[in-house]
Parts: structure tokens; sequence; C-alpha cells
């Protein structure tokens, strides 16, 4: 009897959306590598050559010339291998999400993407036609299939495949993070392997790309569910794994597994890399924030300084009348610890040569939000002037319960690039902030314990405005997250005053959040991509 011994490369690599050319050269690289260690079959991820989510630059009029001509310098480089690779096709006047198998240098098998999601960060619908087909491809006498990323979370693929004749299944994926999806994928694994009878190889990508985190973590499950080979998360890896097929049954002989991360790591390796990334792929020198001597720039600049070391992060504390002696020792001591640039620039003659101007507009009103608000913008009109300055990006900092309910200045404390807490309530902030210190303490413990306060007024503290942090972040979730309406939030125990309060200024500063920098993405409904509400519209508050 014919038997079949493979060793199969799970490629999980990092991408440069639009860049097919750069995206061509890491794949013949990676293989080539590949196959100096013994490599037969290597396996990339979901349109690998252009990267994921590639948007609208799916439109551009030069992408199929430019597919085929990596497709060609691909055969070209490498005839002694198999390669399983995604990319865009067009096909009768219809554009598909396609996984291609290379082998001896031509392009034997295709397979169009079956299931395509159109929920939450995706948008596939818009640009491709969905397939209709399972596609099995003979490897050295061993019978695969093919399927693409959202096929596999669908009952009938794998039923579809062991049909056609498949022994085998390899599935390319483009997967974001989102907190706790690396244990779904596992039992949705598990569940397909059941329904198919045969191993899986779920091969992910790796990366930042604006606010989607893609963690890795490609698996390898045999027949009965086990997981056989992992990847590590948040790195590019080559995984290697063997494969015996005896003309019956298809065995995964190799174990090779990765310890899984626990989850605050796994959530604050996702901000590190979606940092990371931002900064390198856009090329900028490094970042600059405002230190306040608070918990969020306390946090955004331990994870700056994880990202991109700390040669490439400056600190700067602008300090006002109401910044009290202890935030100006706390973001000095933070600053000193971590290694970064650290400078302080005074807003108060910046604030007075506003208010001298605006005096006589003013004359005869009170002090109100408005001169808050011009202590918030003094403070960014100084970033942004360093950051043009230097070319360095500013990250801002505030955390997904203020940018919920609007507690943030527009062209103030909002201004940036990007942000790393966009989608970390405040209670999850504080979590991140003692998991970091854990490692090795690097914020100061009085930052983690003291209240928080904008101190943009005497004696200000956030709950003077808002309700406690653990009871505004549940509303949040629920309203933003679960979509429960403001009478279902109260019937599970909230008071009516804080759930009314609290919808109304997440629905009113809708205006604000479309407004503010990309950042990264940790839930299933962080505002941006996930969340499209209209700005203007007259939808009755909280139904």
């Amino acid at each position: 009897m014919h038997t079949t011994e493979l060793n199969i490369v799970m490629a999980q690599l990092n991408m440069l959306v639009g860049d097919i050319d750069g995206n061509t050269l890491k794949i013949i690289e990676s293989a080539s590598l590949a196959a100096e260690q013994g490599a037969d079959v290597v396996v990339f991820p979901e349109l690998s050559l252009i990267g994921y989510p590639p948007e609208d630059l799916l439109l551009r009029p030069s992408l199929e010339i430019r597919i085929n001509q990596a497709l060609q310098q691909i055969q070209q480089a490498l005839p002694e291998l198999t390669l399983v690779l995604g990319y865009p096709r067009h096909r009768d006047g219809h554009l598909l999400n396609m996984a291609g198998v290379i082998q001896g240098g031509q392009l034997v098998a295709e397979y169009a993407k079956q299931h395509l999601p159109n929920f939450q960060v995706f948008d596939e619908k818009r640009y491709f036609t969905a397939g209709n087909a399972p596609c099995v491809v003979d490897i050295q006498g061993l019978p695969v299939a093919l399927t693409i990323c959202e096929d596999i979370w669908h009952p009938g693929v794998m039923a579809q495949a062991r049909a056609a004749g498949a022994r085998l299944m390899l599935n390319i994926n483009a997967s974001p993070f989102h907190i706790d999806k690396p244990l779904h994928r596992v039992e949705m694994l598990k569940a397909r392997v059941a329904e198919g009878q045969m191993p899986v190889l779920y091969v992910n990508q790796v990366g930042g790309q604006d606010e989607l985190v893609f963690d890795g973590g490609s698996l390898a499950l045999d027949a009965q569910g086990n997981v056989k080979v992992s990847a590590p998360t948040y790195l590019e890896h080559l995984a290697y794994v063997g494969v015996h097929y005896d003309g019956q049954q298809c065995v995964i002989s190799n174990e090779a597994l990765y310890p899984s991360r626990e989850r605050l790591e796994s959530i604050y390796q996702a901000l590190v890399l979606g940092v990371q990334d931002y900064v390198n792929k856009n090329h900028f020198k490094g970042v600059l924030l405002g230190l306040s001597g608070g918990i969020d720039s306390a946090l955004t600049l331990a994870i700056a300084v994880d990202a991109l070391g700390p040669e490439r992060v400056e600190a700067v504390m602008m300090p006002f009348k109401y910044t009290s002696a202890m935030s100006l020792t706390d973001a000095e001591q933070q600053a000193n610890t971590m290694g970064v640039s650290y400078k302080v620039f005074s807003i108060e003659p910046m604030f007075d040569a506003f208010m001298h101007t605006l005096q006589d507009e003013f004359a005869g009103t009170g002090r109100d939000t408005t001169e808050e608000n011009l202590q918030a913008r003094c403070r960014g009109v100084l970033l942004m002037a360093l950051s043009n300055k230097k070319g360095y990006m500013v990250l801002t900092t505030g955390n997904k319960s203020e940018v919920a309910v609007g507690y943030c200045t527009l062209y103030g404390d909002m201004v940036g690039g990007y942000n790393a807490l966009k989608d970390v309530f405040k209670t999850l902030v504080y979590e991140l902030a003692r998991y970091r210190n854990s490692l090795g303490e690097v914020i100061p413990q009085r930052v983690i314990e003291r209240a928080p306060s904008a101190e943009l007024a005497p004696d200000q503290k956030d709950q003077d405005s808002l309700p406690p942090y653990e009871v505004l972040d549940e509303i949040l979730r629920l309203y933003i997250e679960e979509d429960v309406s403001a009478a279902g939030i109260m019937q599970r125990g909230f008071s009516e005053a804080d759930v009314k309060r609290v919808v109304r200024l997440v629905d009113v500063n809708e205006y604000k959040r479309r407004q503010a920098a990309v950042g990264v993405r940790l839930t299933q409904r962080g505002f941006g991509r996930d969340r499209r509400y209209p700005i203007t519209n007259g939808w009755k508050q909280g139904l």
C-alpha cells in the first residue's frame, strides 16, 4: 500500500497590506528557508499576496496585472516546492478570494472562498463573489482540501471536502484578535474536525493593520480533535507539521506546542503589536505622548516602550496650576524608570495668552468647561508642534470609557495618530497596569491607587462627572457591546438616573468618536469599523 510522508510548514507571517512586491519576496524567502529545513509543502495565510484587509485596494484597475506577475515570480522561484497561498483573482467578471496551489512551478488548483463574512469589521461582500465548490488537490498521493478563514466557521465545508475525497484540510486565515478569540477558535476547530473526520491545519496571519491585530496562533489538530502543533501568538513563525497518510487515514506524526498566553498577557501583547506595526509600517521615527501622572498615559507609555524601545519614545509633561505635585513626581519617576526622553512645558503662558485674546468675548461669564477644554487644547497644540518638528507620531491616551461618553476634548487630549487604549475600558486599564507591573514595576504604584482625575479644575475627580467606573463600564458594555436597551440595563439593577445619563452621553457624542484617532480593537464591538451609527439621527435615546 502506498504511503505518503509530508513535512508541511504553516508560514505565519506579518504582511503589509498593498505591498504585493514586498509580500511576494517575503513568501519566496520564507518558503526557501522552510525548504532548507526539509519542508515539502508551505502554506501561507489568506490573501497573503496583498495582505488583509485590502479594502478598496481591491478596486484598483492594476490589481490583476500585479497579482499575475507575483504568481509568476513565485512559480519561477520555487519549482521544487508545493505552495498554498491566498490572493484576489478575477474570473468571468467576478472578483474571488482565492487560495491557489503551486506545484512544480505551475498553478495547478484554485479554490474560491465560499462564506464571505459581512459583519463586525468584515466587508467581503462589498468586493468578492462567493465560490460554491470544494477543491481537493493531490499532494504526493495525499488528497488535500482547501478552505479560507470564514469557511471553517460554518458546518458543511468539512463534510463537503470529505465527500470530495479529502483526507486533510488546509485552512488559510486572516483572523483578527478579540478578547477570548483564541479559545473560541480551538472549540470551533474541534467541532469541524469531528464533522470531517480528518486533521485540520489552521494557518493564521500575524501583525497589526490599522485597528486590527492578527494574533497568529496557527494550529494543527489531528483527526481526534487534539491540538498537536501550535505556533506562538503575536510572532512570525514557521511551524512544522509532519503528516503520514496510509491511503485511508491521515495522521499528524509530530507534536510541537507553544504555551497559550493568559488573558491579560494576550490583551497586552495585542496592544503592543498594534502600536508597533502602526508606527513601523507607516514609517514614523517614533512616538511622543503627554504624560500626565495619570493611569491612562502611564499605561500608554509602557505599551509604547515595549513596542518600540525607549529610544523611540518621548514623554511630555504639560502642567497647569491645577496639576498636583504628585502628578509631576509620578510622571518623572515613570519616565526615568522606562528610560525615555522627558520634557516639561508649562501651558500657563499659552492659556493666559488665549484668555487675554478672548477676554472681551468672555466678559460677564463664569468659568465652565470652556476653560477646561482650553487647557487640553493648549496641550494638544504643543504635542502636534513637537510631532511636526521631530517626525514623531502623537499617541493619544483616552480609554474606551472616556471615548464612549465624550469625556475627552476635540483638538485637545484627542489629538494624535493612534490610540492604544481606544477599546480598553477604564477598569481594564487598571488590570493591565497591574499586569505590566507584575513583569517589573514601571508604573508608580501611587498612579494605580489614586482616584483618577483630569486635573482641569481644583480637586477635580472623574467621578464628579461620571458614575464609578465599575458601574459605568458595565452599563457601557451592555449598551455598546450587547445592544441592551436602557430599560433592559435598568432591569439588571442599575439606577435609572445612571443609565439614562450614560446612554444619552454615548448617543450624543458620536460626532466626537467619528473624529477620534484609530486604535487597537480588542472587543467584538469597538468604535469604528464595528459600530457605525449616524451622527445626525432622530432615534429615540437608549431604545
